[in-house]
């Protein structure tokens, strides 16, 4: 397999905490977002949207779209699952990591905030302000949802899909100065998972792309 990412994207940091999960080997390409190596001819022929990660399988198979990528791979090799056993809680799962990867993600990514302080629509206080509003308030959405589901991670007590969504959420929200002060099983979640070696082994300061 081989993965296209960006060290500090948080939707490839999702997808690199599956693969060391299910402890799956690839072939690392780097794709570096500040560079525009995503607008590349080369890259737009593989990801049409122009956007990390892509996923090209050992059959040749590309996969764009974080979601989609770790739903593949827990369909492709079941074991260990990011998924529940119980169906609820499996719905459950994956509402917990779409309220984070569509309602809360998107407003820190590079692309639209790159757009907004080049029409100078905002700056950087406002931008402070915008990003507390939306990504704030899909987090708190977030936390209420996991303190009805919680055990040793979000639903229960194994890692699942809303887990590896979750931390790199936390760690963007730290970069863009998110308040996450009040999310306190979030946090508990975090520190938890953090500490956890797949979770180590995926984090953007240990790729090798990584700005030291």
């Amino acid at each position: 397999m081989k993965l296209y990412g960006y060290w500090r994207s948080s939707a490839s940091y999702r997808v690199r905490i599956v693969l060391a999960l299910k402890n799956i080997d690839y072939d690392y390409a780097a794709v570096n977002l500040l560079k525009g190596e995503h607008k590349t001819a080369d890259y737009l022929a593989i990801n049409p949207n122009g956007l990390a990660p892509t996923l090209v399988t050992d059959e040749g198979e590309t996969i764009i779209q974080s979601l989609a990528i770790m739903e593949y791979l827990e369909d492709a090799f079941p074991e260990p699952s990011i998924l529940p056993a119980d169906a609820a809680d499996r719905a459950q799962a994956r509402a917990i990591a779409a309220t984070i990867a569509c309602e809360a993600q998107p407003f820190m990514n590079l692309r639209v905030q790159k757009f907004l302080k080049e029409e100078k629509l905002f700056d950087d206080s406002a931008m402070r302000e915008w990003l507390n509003h939306f990504t704030g308030g899909a987090m708190a959405a977030a936390e209420t949802l996991v303190r009805k589901t919680a055990g040793q991670y979000c639903v229960g007590d194994t890692p699942s899909l809303a887990d590896c969504c979750l931390v790199p959420q936390w760690f963007g929200a730290g970069r863009f100065g998110v308040d996450v002060s009040k999310f306190t099983k979030l946090a508990e979640i975090y520190q938890r998972c953090i500490e956890h070696p797949a979770f180590e082994k995926a984090h953007p300061m240990n790729q090798p792309d990584a700005v030291k």
